[in-house]
């Protein structure tokens, strides 16, 4: 006779029934905050359709609005997969999950409707087919897609393209801060003419240069230039000075960094190899610049063997030979006019700065003679309406995060401020650096004059359009009726969220704008400490990654990514590790760099590995901070 076994009752069976109850609990009230939560939008869709990305991202947003740690743990230590992975098609998930466990307990349980169709794949499918259209197809066998920072260079170095499509560039940004149309047309004709040679596509992006909030100039010191030689420890002198005569100061070429000094036509007429320039420096010493050949037919290279003072306007004697020279001969030419140096500026910790208007010249601190401080430094804002905007105890920051601020005082000369952030030795201020003010409100127009003329030339000839920063919807719709009124209303926007402000808001721009204009966004972070804690800058990263899925847009990561390599060669493994994270992005910005090649062939190998055995993004299971 067969032995009975005895039933062992299942210990997961009332977990599974809890969870379950749960999960369909949370499915309605996801749908009932969506249905609220869109309302706000209907204005901007006129046809009065959300698109399934639209509602995604309210589904999404709603699912955000709980912590779900403990519910997650639980279906893990289920066997169940997780809603971790659930962005792509937030309803189609629970749904899922909701089917999975009804068979599992047996109870029959029949949504209200269908369950959601719209599924994982077909969210997957419709973020890739954005990012295709966004950003262009993949190049050959490399699942990677990079963007690179072109600058005047590439105006005339169709080499470089050339070297920067074969390795893997699918996109190309140019900035309108820097250069003119001029420059920006010679580029793109580069472009153009590098994907025909090749067959490789490159999508061109122009970023529009926003308000330009930047240093002003600084007071010059005397008109001196020290021309100084190279000395071995023993003093003796192992390498001349050098410099370059010209005729033309304003085509200077960008391959030398060498001072340049104006002389006048009949002197550099007569100039040969080998003669030499008299002159009595600053320091009343008598010094020679000897001729070493032209470099061009308006530039002349010069050496010093000795270290010299070089006035502007200094009186010159022509010599075939300084050998042969006679003090009473006649100084019968003159060196140009040229300016001396900008003055010196040093910041450290502590140290007080007056930001003035901009008609002001930067100048540094003043002291006693016994050490007391007599003025700060001070130097301009180029935008000098902003001053009136500031308050006591907003954070202000100087050449991208080099140098951290605080307001201390306003007065009638402008803000004082009081320097928090400084490396040890201090940080040296340079005229034309940026300005930030992450917590002020500015009160400024979202596109300057500039950027209206620069959209006339980026309508007609760009593939995308990137704004400076879109912190609000209302900057948004402002820039997609611009372009509707220059009837590029189909151009894509990508949008740069690089402060506070813009990451709160994302949500906002993206519900108001995903089904109406086609969209990308730039996860662009220069220097985390000055718009955020540094410390939550990864999780907010994760965050926009999440948001960006659930509403299918693709995501451009502009974090610096590379930088060591692109500007310096140097590999290291933060910078892989870097890479490795940046590469669940749909696209990584590079900056320019004289080893942009070298960064651009690391990273393409590394987000093709990664891309093997990485599919999607991952996001946190807490309830959103914002």
């Amino acid at each position: 006779m067969a032995t009975a076994h005895k039933i062992t009752e299942d210990p997961f069976a009332d977990t599974l029934k809890q969870i379950l109850v749960e999960l369909i609990s949370l499915r309605e009230k996801i749908q009932v905050h969506t249905s609220q939560s869109l309302q706000k939008y209907q204005q901007h869709f006129h046809s009065g359709l959300f698109s399934k990305s639209a509602f995604n991202l309210a589904h999404y947003l709603a699912l955000r609005q709980f912590d779900f740690r403990l519910l997650h743990e639980r279906l893990v230590n289920a066997g169940i997969p997780s809603l971790g992975y659930a962005e792509v098609s937030v309803l189609a998930t629970l749904d899922s999950l909701i089917d999975l466990l009804s068979r599992a307990t047996c109870i029959g349980y029949q949504p209200k409707k269908n369950p959601h169709k719209f599924g994982h794949s077909s969210g997957q499918q419709l973020l890739d087919q954005h990012c295709t259209n966004l950003l262009g197809s993949f190049h050959d066998h490399a699942k990677a897609r990079v963007m690179v920072t072109l600058g005047s260079e590439a105006a005339w170095n169709y080499a470089l393209i050339i070297n920067l499509l074969k390795k893997g560039m699918t996109c190309a940004r140019i900035n309108c801060i820097h250069d003119d149309s001029k420059v920006w047309q010679g580029i793109i004709g580069n472009v153009r003419k590098a994907e025909t040679e090749t067959g490789q596509t490159c999508r061109i992006m122009m970023e529009l240069a926003g308000h330009k909030i930047r240093t002003g100039a600084i007071a010059l010191e005397a008109p001196v230039h020290h021309v100084k030689v190279k000395k071995d420890r023993a003093g003796k002198t192992i390498a001349s000075g050098y410099l370059i005569l010209t005729v033309d100061l304003k085509n200077a070429p960008t391959e030398t960094s060498l001072f340049r000094i104006p002389i006048f036509k009949d002197l550099h007429k007569k100039l040969a190899p080998g003669m030499f320039l008299g002159f009595i420096d600053n320091q009343e010493k008598q010094r020679y610049l000897k001729v070493e050949k032209a470099l061009s037919c308006n530039d002349w290279l010069v050496s010093c063997e000795k270290s010299a003072y070089l006035v502007s306007g200094s009186p010159l004697r022509l010599l075939t030979s300084e050998k042969l020279e006679n003090k009473n001969t006649r100084a019968a030419y003159k060196l140009g006019k040229f300016d001396g140096e900008p003055l010196v500026i040093r910041l450290k910790k502590d140290d007080l700065l007056l930001l003035t208007a901009n008609h002001f010249l930067g100048k540094p601190a003043e002291y006693s003679a016994t050490g007391v401080l007599v003025q700060p430094a001070h130097i301009g804002c180029t935008l000098s309406k902003v001053l009136t905007k500031l308050e006591v105890g907003h954070p202000v920051w100087i050449d991208s995060g080099k140098l951290g601020a605080v307001v201390e005082n306003i007065n009638d000369q402008g803000a004082l401020l009081r320097i928090t952030v400084a490396k040890h030795g201090g940080i040296k201020i340079h005229s034309d650096k940026s300005i930030i003010f992450p917590e002020t409100e500015l009160g400024l127009p979202p596109l300057s004059k500039k950027d209206l003329t620069d959209l006339d030339f980026v309508c007609e000839y760009a593939d995308m359009v990137c704004s400076s920063s879109t912190e609000t919807l209302a900057e948004m719709e402002c820039l997609m009726s611009e372009l509707e009124k220059r009837k590029a209303s189909k151009l894509p926007i990508i949008a740069r969220i690089e402060t506070k402000k813009a990451v709160k808001n994302l949500p906002d721009v993206l519900l108001g704008t995903i089904g109406r204009h086609s969209l990308g966004i730039m996860n662009a972070w220069s220097e985390p400490d000055m718009v955020l804690d540094g410390a939550r800058l990864p999780g907010i990263q994760e965050e926009i990654l999440g948001l960006c899925e659930a509403a299918h847009v693709p995501v451009i990561s502009a974090t610096q990514v590379s930088e060591a390599i692109a500007k310096k060669g140097m590999r290291s493994i933060p910078e892989f590790s870097d890479m490795a994270i940046a590469a669940r992005a749909d696209c990584i910005m590079l900056n320019k760099g004289s080893y942009v090649l070298e960064a651009i062939d690391a990273l393409v190998n590394v987000m093709t590995r990664i891309n093997e055995y990485q599919k999607g993004r991952f996001s946190g299971l807490t309830a959103f901070e914002w």
